[in-house]
């Protein structure tokens, strides 16, 4: 097997259908098969991908329980698939399918690891661009990234990576994290990106917040880092107020003055334990999580051509 397609599908039911079709009839020259993710659709979704898996032998169909989240079923594909490249793409046709073929022969002829797709023009709203730039951002000063790459959701991965990848067993897969845990033999493709033909974006805010929740805590221990320095700072700060208050008091006499000084450095104070709590407690709790064996991912049902006719 030379290439296999993940396609993390969520409420997709009118998307999807077209989506493996052109995946089947553009990329015919490479030995193909896709793997498709129902992550706890509300709609038909899942009856659809059943059906593409029965009239298609390329075509894999998994669906899960409810909905863990996009990096949870990306990994779910990972771990039931086989070929020499992984790509992995949206099911939203934002990604044209023969765009893969542009990271594929990156791949193949400068012998990386990941290619990462980047983009000449985003086709997202001003809000998920924002996002995107943000995200990089933190990645970039939280993982040893280069700072000219995109970390695109649309990616190649070579199977030795992805071997590597799929031994983390966590609740909450970080799979960009997880690749440069890995490698560092990356690389970028720029593709086209199209503009979404059908619905809407089905990050919401709350998603996007947890998912930047999960990057933040899952994939560095530099907050904490950066937390106890923080402290350090405030103790250095809280030092010098008392001796900034003493000075005024000394030769001013302006007690108010030093009052609101203080009393502005006490609630700085108390605004980073409340910060410190709150980040220990979502460490703790994801640590607690993993612990307890929370799962990465639940297989409501599997269905692949092989299956219906065995049937």
């Amino acid at each position: 097997m030379q290439l296999s397609v993940v396609i993390p599908v969520y409420n997709s039911q009118h998307s999807i259908g077209p989506l493996v079709q052109q995946l089947l009839q553009q990329l015919s020259d490479v030995t193909l098969e896709v793997v498709l993710v129902n992550d706890g659709s509300r709609d038909r979704s899942e009856q659809i991908i059943m059906q593409l898996a029965a009239a298609h032998p390329q075509v894999k169909a998994i669906s899960l329980r409810r909905n863990f989240g996009e990096f949870n079923a990306v990994m779910c594909g990972l771990n039931h698939c086989s070929g020499d490249y992984v790509s992995i793409i949206d099911d939203d046709f934002q990604n044209p399918p023969t765009e893969i073929l542009k990271l594929l022969q990156k791949a193949e002829t400068e012998q990386l690891d990941v290619v990462y797709a980047s983009y000449g023009r985003k086709q997202h709203s001003f809000f998920r661009n924002a996002g995107s730039w943000l995200f990089n951002w933190v990645v970039t000063q939280l993982m040893d990234k280069p700072r000219q790459l995109y970390l695109s959701s649309f990616k190649l991965i070579s199977r030795p990576v992805v071997q590597e990848i799929i031994q983390y067993k966590g609740p909450y897969p970080f799979i960009d994290g997880l690749i440069f845990a890995v490698t560092r033999n990356v690389g970028s493709q720029q593709v086209m990106h199209e503009k979404r033909k059908e619905g809407k974006s089905n990050y919401s805010l709350r998603k996007l917040v947890s998912l930047f929740l999960n990057m933040f805590i899952i994939c560095s221990p530099r907050p904490l880092r950066i937390l106890f320095l923080s402290g350090w700072l405030f103790i250095f700060l809280g030092l010098l107020a008392v001796v900034f208050e003493t000075v005024i008091i000394w030769f001013f006499e302006e007690y108010y003055k030093a009052e609101h000084i203080v009393w502005i450095t006490l609630v700085l104070v108390m605004g980073l334990q409340f910060f410190a709590m709150g980040l220990l407690g979502e460490y703790l709790g994801k640590i607690m999580m993993t612990q307890n064996g929370w799962p990465q991912y639940v297989i409501k049902t599997k269905q692949t051509h092989n299956d219906r006719e065995a049937a």
